[in-house]
C-alpha cells in the first residue's frame, strides 16, 4: 500500500512540476549560445564557431572537407592523421592523448579540437536555440516526466532533457526577482539505502556522516583492509552494488565482504537469485521482470564450450541486474516519499508560515530537488527539505539507524548551487 502512495503522490508532484515549471531566463541562455557558438545560423547550417571549428579538424587531420558530425569520417579522419583509436568516443581520444609520453603535446593537439568540436555540439543540439523554442514557455522550462518510467521506479523523461540540466546552461535557471531557488541534494543514497535495508551497522555508521565513503575508508584502516583511502572505498562499494567482477572492485570485495556482512550477504543473495532466473522486490515490493523464454533457453544450453560460455555470460548479466534492481529501486522510493513529504510540509505550513508556503517544487532529478518561492521563504524550505528526507527514511525504515544528509543551497542562479 504504502508503494502504492507513494506513487500516486509522485504522479502528482510531476504533474505539479510540468504545471507551474522551472524558471528559465531565456536571454541569459540565448546569450550564452551566442558566446559560444555565435549568431543562431540559418536552418541546416552549423553556428559560426561550430563551423570554424570544423574547418580547423579538418586542416589539422589533413582531410579537406572532413564532416566532424560523421563518426566514420571523423575515425577515418582520424586513422590517416596517425591517431590510432578504435571509436571517437572522447575518453578513447583523451586516453590516446595522454598516452603519448614525450609525444603527448602533440598528439593534445591533434585530438583537443576534436573534443571540443565534441562538447560544442552537443551543446548546440541538446540544449541549442530549437531546445529553447520548443521547451521554454513563458520563463519556465516544463519537464515531462514519466513517473516509474524506468523498470527499477526511477523517473523518465518524455523530453527535452528532463532528467539533467547541464552545468553550462544553468545560470539560464533564474529565480523570479524577489524568490529564490532552494536545491537539495541528498547524499550518497543508495550506499545508505543499502545500510538501511541490510540492517548492516557498521555501513549505517559509516553513514552518521555527511561523506560516508570517506568513513568507509576510515573504517578499513582501522581494520587493516585494502580500502584505506575514499577513492578505493568509493570503488568497492558502487562495484558491490553495480555488480562489478574485474579490476579494483574484485580484488576489494573480499574486504568489503568481512567489513559489511549484512550489506554485501543481502546483494550476494539478490544476485544468485537473479543468475538463477528468478525475481527480487524493493523494500516496499516493486518485482523485478521474469525473465523470458530466450533467456531461459539460453542459459540451459551448454552443449558447447561457446555455449557454455554464453550461458554464464547471461546468468551474470541477471545477477548484475537483480543485484542493483533492490537498491536502485528501494532508493526510488525513499525519494517518492521524500518528495511526498515536502510537498505535505509545504502546504501545511511552518512555524514562521502557519498557513502554509507558496514555495513549490519545481525540478526533480534523481537524488536532488529544486524549489522556487519567496526569499523570506527559503530558511523555512530548507529546514522543511531536510526534515522531510529523516522523515522518509523513518517511514521506510523505522528505527533503522541511517541517515540521510543533504547539501541545501538558497541561491538566485541554479549555476551557484554547485
Amino acid at each position: 500500500m504504502l508503494l502504492l502512495a507513494a506513487e500516486s503522490q509522485g504522479a502528482l508532484v510531476a504533474a505539479e512540476m510540468l504545471q507551474d515549471g522551472l524558471p528559465w531566463r531565456r536571454d541569459v541562455h540565448e546569450e550564452m549560445l551566442r558566446r559560444r557558438l555565435g549568431p543562431r545560423p540559418r536552418e541546416g547550417e552549423r553556428p559560426r564557431l561550430l563551423q570554424e571549428l570544423a574547418q580547423r579538424i579538418a586542416a589539422g587531420l589533413g582531410v579537406p572537407g572532413l564532416n566532424p558530425d560523421s563518426p566514420q569520417d571523423l575515425l577515418r579522419g582520424l586513422t590517416a592523421a596517425g591517431v590510432r583509436v578504435s571509436s571517437t568516443r572522447a575518453w578513447e581520444l583523451k586516453e590516446w592523448a595522454r598516452g603519448g609520453g614525450a609525444d603527448s603535446p602533440r598528439r593534445t593537439e591533434l585530438v583537443a579540437p576534436v573534443l571540443e568540436y565534441k562538447h560544442l555540439y552537443r551543446l548546440w543540439t541538446a540544449n541549442g536555440w530549437h531546445w529553447l523554442d520548443e521547451w521554454v514557455r513563458d520563463g519556465r522550462f516544463h519537464a515531462a516526466y514519466a513517473v516509474g518510467g524506468v523498470v527499477t521506479g526511477r523517473w523518465a523523461a518524455h523530453g527535452g532533457g528532463a532528467m539533467q540540466v547541464p552545468a553550462a546552461v544553468r545560470d539560464a535557471v533564474r529565480a523570479d526577482p524577489g524568490w529564490l531557488l532552494t536545491v537539495a541534494d541528498a547524499s550518497q543514497v543508495e550506499p545508505r539505502i543499502l545500510a538501511a535495508m541490510s540492517q548492516d551497522r557498521a555501513l549505517a555508521a559509516a553513514g552518521s556522516g555527511h561523506d560516508l565513503y570517506l568513513a568507509v575508508a576510515e573504517q578499513g584502516r582501522r581494520a587493516g583492509s585494502g580500502i584505506g583511502d575514499r577513492t578505493r572505498a568509493k570503488i568497492a562499494l558502487l562495484g558491490a552494488m553495480y555488480g562489478a567482477t574485474t579490476g579494483d572492485s574484485a580484488v576489494l570485495m573480499p574486504h568489503l565482504r568481512r567489513l559489511y556482512p549484512e550489506a554485501i550477504g543481502l546483494l550476494e543473495r539478490a544476485a544468485r537469485r537473479g543468475e538463477e532466473g528468478g525475481q527480487v522486490t524493493t523494500w516496499l515490493g516493486r518485482t523485478s521482470p521474469v525473465v523470458g523464454p530466450d533467456w531461459l533457453a539460453g542459459v540451459r544450453d551448454v552443449g558447447t564450450a561457446e555455449a557454455e560460455s554464453r550461458s554464464r555470460s547471461m546468468r551474470a548479466a541477471a545477477g548484475r541486474f537483480t543485484r542493483n534492481f533492490v537498491v536502485q529501486g528501494t532508493a526510488a522510493e525513499w525519494a517518492l516519499c521524500w518528495m511526498g513529504e515536502i510537498r505535505r510540509r509545504l502546504r501545511a505550513g511552518h512555524r514562521d508560515h502557519p498557513r502554509g508556503l507558496r514555495t513549490r517544487l519545481v525540478f526533480f532529478v534523481h537524488d536532488e530537488v529544486v524549489l522556487h518561492g519567496p526569499a523570506e521563504e527559503a530558511p523555512a524550505v530548507g529546514q522543511i527539505v531536510t526534515e522531510a528526507a529523516a522523515t522518509a527514511g523513518r517511514l521506510l525504515f523505522g528505527a533503522a539507524p541511517v541517515e540521510f544528509p543533504l547539501t541545501v543551497a538558497a541561491v538566485e542562479s541554479y549555476a551557484e548551487a554547485g
